[in-house]
């Protein structure tokens, strides 16, 4: 941690703050003696001169509590690593949970930690287990630590809700949201009007081609109702005009689309295509491209009325 390695290891960064530390010098001067004294020695002399329990002392104090600590230390890298979730980001392995926080005294929050390291807490929230920050945080109103280090907040929630969205793009993703709008081919009125009269179910709502041949029989409202706009402007009808459809009825009505119509909609048609996929170009863990089809061109604000012709 206190070597420079780019590329090749050159030697020691600056620590002259350490050096001229006395307590750290002498610690570091005295390691192994501190350590068996500390570790050892003096919990064993605790228990034998208090209570008479040498050995107990000697193995449970001492040893044991090595041991224990020591693996409470190292799930840091280890559990922090595997078990929880990562509300900051993905792209590396640290986790947060409650369960590694208890285990090594706090520092269970390990996705925050990377993301944001200069920040003095390992975790935010009032209600999450870090009495390492809560200690620091005693220290400083008590006059013993001062220039506490914190990310600012807008920062933070930056990066949350951020990976909120990707997580979010990722079940999006798995989603059917019907063909993209700008690969659908483009039909003309007449040729619309004439492939609903030989038979087949099509409805055009805001300029959009839907088949709805396998869904007429499952339709809310009947099938009079929804027959009564095949080969039809159906846009006032869907939206407002006979019933205001809902949000999962404009959803699935997009797995129908098979054609935008040609002439006075086409335009919007296309600018709203462009619309359904506004942002940067986004893939999923296979390499799929995301889309954020959350928009959707069916919906119309106000009501409109039916036309004859496109």
């Amino acid at each position: 941690m206190l070597m420079k390695q780019n590329p090749k290891r050159i030697g020691r960064t600056d620590i002259t703050d350490l050096n001229e530390d006395p307590v750290v010098v002498w610690q570091h001067k005295n390691y192994l003696k501190v350590v068996i004294f500390a570790g050892l020695i003096f919990p064993m002399a605790v228990a034998g001169l208090g209570w008479g329990d040498w050995w107990g002392g000697f193995v449970y104090a001492g040893i044991l509590r090595i041991f224990f600590v020591q693996q409470a230390t190292f799930c840091v890298n280890s559990l922090a690593h595997w078990l929880g979730d990562q509300p900051f980001d993905d792209r590396n392995s640290p986790r947060d949970h409650v369960i590694t926080a208890l285990i090594t005294l706090g520092e269970g929050y390990h996705n925050f930690h990377h993301e944001f390291p200069s920040d003095y807490r390992n975790a935010i929230e009032w209600w999450q287990y870090d009495p390492t920050k809560w200690s620091i945080w005693t220290w400083k109103k008590l006059g013993l630590a001062y220039d506490l280090k914190q990310f600012r907040n807008n920062e933070i929630e930056k990066g949350r809700v951020q990976q909120l969205q990707k997580k979010i793009d990722q079940k999006r993703a798995k989603l059917d949201w019907g063909v993209p709008l700008d690969q659908l081919p483009v039909m003309e009125w007449d040729d619309y009007v004439e492939q609903a009269k030989n038979g087949r179910s099509l409805i055009a709502v805001a300029g959009v081609v839907h088949d709805i041949t396998d869904f007429i029989k499952d339709h809310p409202g009947g099938k009079a109702m929804i027959k009564s706009g095949i080969g039809k402007d159906a846009t006032a009808m869907f939206n407002g005009g006979v019933y205001m459809h809902s949000n999962a009825a404009h959803n699935l009505l997009s797995t129908m689309r098979v054609g935008v119509l040609r002439g006075g909609c086409e335009v919007e048609i296309w600018k709203r295509a462009q619309a359904e996929q506004k942002g940067e170009t986004m893939v999923d863990h296979d390499g799929n491209r995301i889309v954020r089809a959350g928009f959707q061109p069916t919906k119309v604000l106000e009501n409109v009325s039916s036309a004859g012709a496109a």
